[in-house]
């Protein structure tokens, strides 16, 4: 054949007609939304790392004895089911001066309060018995300073960073809680500046479940891409074994084939990443785990965006020459339709093994990437198994069928099982995991205890004796409740533990005035209340303890 590859190629594409041309136009769809749905992903996991890493400054190193020159002391507490992070700074007299913490200019001197945009906005809208009321009252003609990006994770980050003095109870021993609802939430060291020794608890469950949602999105997306490379494929079969008859080579067939390929998926992955960059900052408004993003945290940069483009357009290559093997070898049977693809019972072998080694390995706690290999191996199983199934489908199928139109179905499964099940095993795996986070979603039967604000106690005489002082706060904020002492009873926000139980009548605006009221009686530490009736579901592997509750 005396004709160049391309000037061919250019040719028999534009007179394949409309057919052909939407054909084109399908695979090149196909890599636009492969690439886009690759970049947001790999932005999503690039981001939630960036953002954790930005609160590591909130769980500083604790510094020698003789270096320290100030005192961090963390808490949280909820208003409105939303987190609020609370940071206590107190410098220690003559231990010299100590660097101001990200996103504020210089170190807070007692009695000044720094809060992030999205916390001076809902202490605009809200009472202040609410939320403001747990906040040190800024001077006479004073504001709230403002906390920069550099020291947020997003946006929509509710916190506050505290001036204190060294005898202030919130920066004392006792603002260390180590009950179950404040494990990971509070924290204090004497430090001698922010070197963060690991992310905050909301943050980084965020950065450890974005990359196992990734890897259970980017198998759909593979199968589509790889999908879009056999578009029109029996079409391109025909033309090309005729051609391959009329004397073309094996290495003309495949050239032309991974050029018109090649063409159509860059132009298509091009068009994604493209897409990918305008609608950044559309992007950056939805939300994800601790709240919306800056849009600078979804940049991926130019290496990442020429990687996936790079990706699909192989992907979208390879899928569309390995259809060709047989055009190569045998363009006879590819025109006469021979030679039909049956299965093996090692598909069934393979697939009941794999799913025995998952099954006995994901017992107890694993980590990210033991998860991930998981994962992957189901994939691949899967991706076993599902020809197998397709191919005893339609022989059962051809058994019973009553209609020629069923009994030709039929034999078209089973003649090629691995066509049929690549055209669908995309739909199936995206099934898969939309159900997997529906039931990750699945309220798992925590009790409501909406209306309780509670404060815990070591021992049920420390409770007696605190049980008065609760009474004597929540009446003097005028708000309604029944106080009681509890030690051991299950059916309470403490869950067995030792304290003072407040049932508050009103709402949830008198619970988190309730939790205002009691702040002075915690020592540093808020109240707990249940902030929402169902627990919010962060990493399938974290455990219990190390899990946001739901309560605050």
């Amino acid at each position: 054949m005396s004709s160049p590859v391309l000037p061919l190629t250019w040719h028999l594409a534009r007179s394949s007609g409309r057919r052909g041309l939407q054909s084109q136009l399908l695979a090149a769809g196909a890599a636009a939304v492969g690439a886009f749905v690759l970049l947001v992903m790999i932005a999503a996991c690039v981001g939630s790392s960036t953002r954790a890493d930005r609160t590591t400054w909130r769980a500083p190193a604790a510094a020698p004895a003789g270096a320290a020159t100030a005192v961090q002391a963390l808490t949280t507490t909820y208003v409105r089911h939303q987190p609020v992070t609370m940071v206590s700074l107190a410098r220690l007299p003559g231990r010299g001066d100590t660097p101001a913490p990200p996103g504020l200019r210089a170190f807070p001197h007692a009695g000044e309060v720094y809060v992030s945009p999205a916390l001076a906005a809902l202490i605009h809208n809200l009472p202040a018995a609410q939320l403001a009321d747990r906040l040190p009252k800024p001077a006479r003609g004073a504001s709230y300073g403002t906390i920069g990006a550099a020291g947020l994770a997003s946006p929509d980050e509710l916190v506050a960073v505290i001036g204190r003095a060294p005898s202030d109870p919130a920066v004392s021993p006792a603002a260390e809680g180590g009950n179950f609802y404040d494990e990971g939430q509070t924290a204090r060291a004497r430090i001698a500046g922010f070197s963060g020794s690991g992310a905050s608890m909301f943050a980084g469950s965020d950065r450890q479940a974005a990359p196992l949602g990734a890897v259970l999105l980017v198998m759909p997306v593979v199968v589509l891409a790889a999908a879009a490379g056999r578009l029109g494929a029996a079409r391109r079969e025909q033309r090309l074994a005729a051609l391959r008859l009329a004397g073309a080579t094996p290495r003309q067939i495949l050239a032309m084939t991974a050029a018109e390929a090649a063409a159509v998926g860059t132009a298509g992955a091009l068009t994604g990443a493209l897409a990918y960059v305008a609608l950044l900052p559309a992007l950056a408004e939805i939300p994800y785990g601790v709240g919306t993003w800056y849009t600078r945290e979804l940049w991926v940069g130019l290496p990442w965006l020429a990687a996936v483009v790079a990706g699909v357009t192989v992907l979208l290559t390879v899928s569309a020459v390995s259809m060709l093997r047989q055009v190569a070898t045998s363009p006879l049977g590819v025109a006469q339709q021979a030679d039909p693809r049956r299965t093996g019972m090692i598909r069934l072998v393979l697939f009941a093994a794999a799913l025995g080694y998952i099954m006995l390995s994901s017992h107890g706690k694993m980590t990210n990437r033991q998860m991930i290999v998981l994962l992957c191996l189901f994939y691949g199983a899967f991706w076993l198994f599902g020809p197998w199934v397709v191919d005893r489908l339609g022989r059962i199928a051809g058994r019973f069928a009553r209609r020629p139109a069923t009994l030709l179905a039929a034999r078209r499964l089973s003649d090629d099982p691995r066509g049929a099940w690549r055209t669908v095993s995309g739909l199936v795996l995206a099934g898969f995991v939309a159900g997997f986070f529906s039931v990750s979603q699945l309220d798992i039967g925590f009790d409501r205890h909406s209306d309780q604000v509670a404060l815990s106690t070591e021992t049920a005489a420390e409770a007696r004796h605190m049980a008065p002082e609760v009474r004597t706060l929540l009446d003097r904020a005028g708000i309604k409740a029944e106080v009681t002492t509890v030690d051991g009873d299950i059916d309470t926000v403490l869950l067995g533990g030792a304290g003072v139980v407040a049932r508050v009548s009103g709402g949830p605006s008198q619970v988190d005035a309730a939790v205002t009221a009691l702040a002075p009686a915690g020592k540093g530490l808020f109240p707990i209340s249940q902030a929402c009736p169902r627990p919010t579901t962060r990493s399938p592997t974290a455990s219990p303890r190390s899990a946001s509750p739901p309560w605050s």
